[in-house]
């Protein structure tokens, strides 16, 4: 029988780190889109999708305040899924893999949408809009790659950023 490459329970301690970052994400966004003039509007971007989802599958979405929690599940669970990925491989370059995934998913959030028929209004309405995607996205893969040195810091403490003296 072949073992798979990743034990399954490496697989379930990632998740941890990437809903850390996941939630970083949203806070950051949720918190700036109330005070700032021109935030990015990824909720836009996230309720463009999901719609577009739903009727894909031949269902009806929801309306309202109900359509925008149902939106906020989904981008926590696929942002958490997608960075997690930060936890997996070498327990040495979590900033590493979290600083490039959280760039990838910025770039992909501002260049892909137009092109999946999602508009592009929301992410690209200015430079400065398309700039805070990247660093928004950027921020969530930095805090899945310190909850990820977090828990292998407790695994192992010869990992921790701050060692013990003496």
């Amino acid at each position: 029988m072949i073992e798979p490459p990743t034990p399954p329970r490496i697989v379930f301690r990632a998740l941890g780190p990437g809903l850390v970052g996941a939630t970083a994400l949203t806070l950051v966004h949720e918190g700036a889109r109330r005070v700032l003039k021109h935030p990015p509007r990824l909720d836009v971007l996230g309720t463009r999708s999901l719609k577009k989802g739903i009727r894909f599958f031949g269902g009806e979405p929801a309306k309202g305040r109900r359509l925008h929690r149902q939106t906020l599940a989904g981008d926590l669970v696929s942002n958490g899924l997608f960075f997690s990925l930060v936890a997996l491989g070498r327990p040495k370059r979590p900033y590493l893999r979290g600083v490039v995934l959280g760039l990838l998913a910025g770039v992909g959030s501002v260049v892909l949408p137009p092109r999946l028929g999602l508009g592009k209004a929301p992410s690209r309405a200015r430079p400065s809009t398309s700039l805070l995607t990247v660093v928004w996205y950027t921020l969530g893969g930095l805090a899945a790659a310190r909850a990820t040195r977090k828990l292998l810091a407790h695994r192992d403490p010869a990992l921790s950023l701050v060692r013990p003296i003496g």
